[in-house]
């Protein structure tokens, strides 16, 4: 047998950027070095109790235990429409216009092979989420980067995009609140999409993860609330971030029913559907108390203004985040993304993101998680401070 046996779409996948920075993470861990990662994503608190305990008692009842039907119990996904009402004023049938995920890093994969064939464009933003690109490369399509900057407000500037790459569009992925820029969208700006997505033929993918990270009091809008929005796209949450709820892998989509329909049609070929005691947690999680997630807000609230004013106070600067629980700050002059890094890991035992992960329009930018107590951001700061002397 040959040793390469992966078939030509595995080699197409791009090349995970971040994995041989977390190799390098690795070797120094093994030092013995005190390192302050703040490269993951990963929430660093648990997942509130009376959501611990709906799934404990749950896993205990043996009707659990079998499989559920493939498009998930009709419990979570007319939870999933309670929530929506109540949080953002949008209807939905939990019949045809929601689809559970495995995570809804899952869906955003899946949303490229269920729409796009060979050779059909989707307009990505960049920087940008990567796992966006992995979907377009197992669909066998191409994609087009639309730069999110500073200059536009970490918006896509849709008139920018050439006539010819619109019109071979079909898909076209965005993120607000924004990973990794953290920059937030209003309801015009959706709207604007809608308008054209509608003219071009497009489909929208609204990646909403960190919909309910968002600071200052404000609130993020739903790419849904959009009037129109159904007739173009979808949206995509994770309980993830809201409930920290991220090894539990409960994401879902909503809104185009066509579109729904296929996400549908692949995950009945790839799953058996979430553990239905998973489905009954998630379900207890948006429709039972919600003091949980203002509660992680503030925490995270908290720790953006410690850490971004004390990154401010060594001469960095940082855009204070509207929402995630990420901060974008630019590297220090005379540093690529990747060189500034190397010299925190190996000078401060701190580790950030290097913005070129995200693409080429990253590079310049470095982000950071707000995923540590407050006392450890506050060593990050001190240790960095003192390997920029």
């Amino acid at each position: 047998m040959k040793k390469d046996v992966a078939a030509q779409r595995i080699k197409n996948l791009p090349e995970h950027f971040f994995s041989s920075l977390v190799a390098k993470v690795q070797k120094k861990a093994l030092t013995g070095a005190d390192i302050i990662d703040l490269g993951r994503g990963n929430p660093d608190q648990p997942t509130p109790p009376h959501i611990v305990e709906v799934l404990c008692k749950a896993a205990r009842d043996p009707s659990t235990h079998g499989y559920s039907p493939f498009s998930g119990l009709k419990e979570l996904r007319e939870a999933i429409c309670v929530f929506y009402e109540r949080e953002f004023g949008v209807k939905l049938d939990p019949d045809r216009e929601v689809a559970i995920l495995f995570g809804s890093k899952a869906g955003l994969v899946e949303i490229s092979q269920c729409v796009l064939d060979p050779g059909d464009i989707c307009l990505v933003p960049n920087p940008g989420y990567p796992d966006y690109w992995s979907g377009i490369a197992l669909a066998g399509a191409k994609r087009y980067d639309m730069p999110v900057i500073e200059e536009n407000g970490f918006l896509p500037d849709y008139e920018n995009i050439p006539r010819e790459i619109v019109s071979k569009a079909k898909l076209m992925l965005i993120n607000y609140p924004s990973n990794p820029t953290t920059a937030q969208a209003d309801l015009d700006f959706f709207k604007a999409t809608v308008k054209f997505a509608k003219n071009n033929g497009i489909i929208v993918a609204h990646d909403f993860a960190y919909g309910s990270i968002v600071f200052d009091g404000k609130k993020a809008p739903s790419f849904l609330q959009a009037e129109g929005a159904k007739d173009v796209g979808v949206e995509f949450y994770s309980l993830s971030k809201t409930y920290n709820m991220a090894g539990w892998r409960v994401g879902f989509a909503l809104g185009n029913e066509s579109v729904i329909s296929a996400i549908n049609t692949l995950q009945n070929h790839y799953f058996a559907s979430l553990f239905p005691a998973v489905q009954k947690a998630a379900a207890a999680a948006l429709t039972g108390p919600q003091e949980c997630v203002k509660e992680l807000v503030d925490i995270y609230q908290m720790r953006r203004d410690i850490f971004v004013e004390g990154l401010r106070q060594i001469g960095l600067e940082v855009c204070k985040p509207a929402g995630t629980f990420f901060v974008w700050g630019k590297v220090p002059k005379g540093f690529s993304s990747v060189e500034f890094f190397e010299l925190l890991l190996e000078r401060a035992n701190v580790v950030v993101a290097p913005g070129i992960g995200f693409g080429k329009y990253g590079e310049g930018y470095f982000r950071a998680g707000l995923l540590d107590g407050s006392e450890r951001l506050k060593e990050a700061v001190y240790r960095i401070g003192k390997a920029l002397e």
